[in-house]
């Protein structure tokens, strides 16, 4: 198992983590434990010493199962990993409450990692209305916290200014081969590299779509190196990067869980011919997208209560990707809001605000025969 260095800690982490919000379940949505314990188990066994898991995840079981989990490993051989969720907290109270039940709830004595979930522009005065860097830097100060970091989801200044905020010792940001450009992109990677931060990456696979895409796409993967997973291919870009310590994976199945060990025993960067393989791919990805909608938003709202981009973003994402269940998924909550394209009456009031000209309603009406003709909707 490749590893890696972060300074101050007792031994090298695993390139490999395990993400625990996507353990197999059972009918009743409850997790598999059985089958989540063998295949964290696997992991283990085969050289992965980083576990991370969040009060949210599988509706505040996670934790509970990882608790299980962990329970007969050696403590001083595993790196766990929790996140603070600041939009259950209204105070400080409140902070130390969740994070002492996150403690209880996983069985442990200390986090080595403890991140500020899913931070964002509108979560940055709360940090520092209730001085909440202070408060772990006192757990810290306790034995509970290892290293103090955050994950992040919104955009390059934002992160910026959250970079800024404090000297941390890791950062978690979502990161992969199509998505150089979205929220912080490869450019946050850069500014953490250039101020000796290490990083963690979550989306690695852009939530399974690089696992398994439009079969013209995979084809030149498979052409190359018949013999290596399309998931492969997107882990080994992203640990081509040198300061990305840990790559989460969320997996599923035993069989995800095989196949990223594979990648990542005698792991090895991609090579030159490689980088320009996936370049190409990212190229002729973004070229089966179907409309050129940029999310500016000028369009919205709409009268009618259609979320324009957002259609758009889903009708994109399924012909670059083939993501049926994603789709699905996306789309049904869309359905669900009455935000669906199948709710546009083609009143045009959105066509003279378009800067691309998309003729929008000509779009959306396309969007819901293309489902209905992939057996989408």
């Amino acid at each position: 198992m490749k590893k890696r260095v972060i300074e101050g800690l007792s031994e090298s982490v695993s390139l490999l983590g395990f993400g625990c919000m996507r353990f197999p379940t059972l009918s009743n949505d409850d997790i598999d434990f059985e089958e989540a314990k063998r295949m964290v188990d696997y992991a283990v066994s085969k050289g992965v010493n980083y576990i991370d898991t969040a009060y949210p995840y599988h509706g505040g079981k996670s934790e509970l199962v990882v608790k299980e989990i962990i329970k007969n490993y050696d403590r001083s051989k595993f790196f766990l990993a929790d996140k603070l969720p600041l939009w259950e907290c209204q105070n400080n109270e409140d902070i130390d409450r969740i994070f002492h039940e996150q403690l209880e709830k996983c069985g442990v004595e200390y986090f080595d990692f403890y991140l500020i979930h899913a931070v964002n522009k509108e979560r940055l005065a709360q940090v520092k209305e209730l001085d909440v860097i202070k408060q772990l830097e006192g757990y810290k100060a306790e034995g509970k916290i290892k290293k103090i970091g955050f994950s992040f989801h919104d955009d390059l200044e934002t992160f910026k200014l959250w970079v800024d905020l404090y000297n941390w010792d890791f950062v978690q940001i979502q990161l992969n081969y199509m998505d150089i450009e979205h929220q912080q992109g490869i450019e946050g990677y850069n500014i953490l590299t250039e101020k000796g931060i290490p990083v963690i990456v979550m989306e690695p696979v852009k939530g399974g779509s690089l696992a398994k895409f439009n079969p013209v796409v995979e084809k030149d993967f498979l052409d190359h190196n018949p013999n290596a997973s399309i998931a492969s291919w997107a882990f080994r870009w992203v640990g081509s990067l040198p300061n990305v310590k840990v790559i989460l994976s969320g997996m599923s199945t035993m069989d995800q869980v095989v196949d990223n060990i594979n990648t990542f025993t005698d792991f090895e960067p991609l090579s030159e011919i490689e980088q320009d393989l996936v370049s190409k791919a990212r190229i002729k990805l973004l070229e089966l997208s179907k409309v050129d909608c940029t999310s500016c938003n000028y369009c919205m709202p709409c009268p009618h209560g259609v979320n324009i981009p957002g259609n758009f973003r889903i009708f994109n994402h399924h012909s670059m990707f083939n993501n049926d269940k994603y789709t699905k998924w996306a789309y049904g909550n869309l359905e669900k809001d009455a935000k669906s394209a199948d709710f546009c009456i083609e009143c045009g009031e959105c066509l003279p605000k378009c800067p691309q000209q998309i003729e929008i309603p000509t779009e959306l009406a396309n969007m819901v025969s293309y489902l209905k003709d992939n057996g989408i909707n």
